[in-house]
């Protein structure tokens, strides 16, 4: 049994890797096509920085793994608020009073409540999906309008003062990108596909659901990525960059992650993310008001009962 380990774990490895190598080539291709930073870091890189999670959904569907698919999301959300905040909060205090992210977290927790509601269907399929990329859509023209709008009273009518993107280079060779985009497109597929099928034979080798898998194993590993930039951003003191990291990418694996894959096939709901899974990744959510709207730290203390709180969620759907 340590070969599925070992392939589940360089399966992870590779779809970090591919996706950090596809975001970067993206990016400096579409800015070096005369594509604004500012549409660049509102499109590209938010599907690029998801495209694990979306990639594994999709082999997941085609596999007839749906728990996986439905456990990555659920789990990567509820692992983002508990433990991707708990973990640098016990390295440093997160100034989160200082954070204006009322409006994307009311997004977030809309986008939440919506996406239970459709799965009181059993199943989110093509409609549901419309449903949810339709409102992805309005989130990122709502987030492209203020941007612009604050460009405005700022004064600022440049483009070239927008702040660069994730992986810009403005030096980066033409070949150069090309190899970040074949590495990226190869490396996502193979990836997923590694991961999944491991994930699939430990479920199956320890009498764990799929559900499960997706829900911890799966979960955790794809959330790795913002945990690295939650810890890098807690250290240098910028919170807004921690808390708008967690609430961007929560609402982007609701509305986007599933929204597409759901094109892809049908996902059919197990009764155990009515029952229990989904209200946990609601309440995690909601813990988040005090620091939101109560304008309070993040303090050690709050790290803490976070991670406590996603230790014991883990015992609990592993018992």
């Amino acid at each position: 049994m340590m070969m599925p380990w070992l392939l589940s774990i360089l399966g992870l490895v590779i779809l970090l890797l591919a996706g950090d190598a596809l975001v970067k080539g993206a990016v400096n291709l579409s800015l070096r096509l005369g594509v604004p930073a500012l549409i660049v870091s509102l499109t590209i890189v938010a599907f690029g920085t998801s495209a694990p999670e979306l990639l594994i959904s999709i082999k997941a569907i085609l596999d007839d793994a749906p728990g996986i698919a439905l456990g990555n999301v659920v789990g990567s959300n509820t692992a983002n608020i508990l433990l991707v905040l708990g973990v640098p909060a016990l390295l440093a205090t997160m100034h989160t009073s200082e954070c204006h992210t009322r409006k994307t977290f009311s997004m977030m927790i809309a986008a939440s409540i919506l996406f239970i509601l459709l799965a009181l269907r059993g199943v989110y399929d093509a409609w549901a999906g419309i449903v949810l990329l339709a409102c992805l859509a309005y989130v990122l023209f709502d987030a492209f309008r203020d941007s612009q709008i604050h460009r405005k009273e700022c004064n600022d009518n440049s483009e070239d003062d927008v702040e660069e993107p994730e992986g810009a280079d403005p030096d980066m060779p033409g070949w150069r990108i090309a190899v970040f985009l074949v590495l990226g497109l190869i490396g996502l597929p193979l990836g997923a596909s590694l991961l999944v099928d491991n994930a699939s034979i430990i479920a199956r080798a320890y009498g764990i659901s799929d559900t499960v898998i997706g829900l911890t194993l799966v979960a955790i590993g794809t959330s790795l990525p913002e945990l690295a930039t939650t810890v890098m951003a807690a250290l240098r003191r910028q919170a807004d960059v921690a808390l708008g990291n967690v609430i961007g990418s929560n609402m982007f694996n609701l509305l986007g992650i599933i929204g597409v894959a759901s094109l892809i096939g049908p996902i059919e709901v197990d009764p155990q993310f009515m029952r229990f899974d989904f209200w946990v990744m609601l309440g995690a959510s909601l813990l988040l008001i005090p620091f939101v709207y109560l304008r309070h730290d993040i303090t050690r203390v709050w790290g803490i009962v976070l991670c406590g709180l996603y230790a014991l969620y883990l015992t609990v759907i592993l018992i």
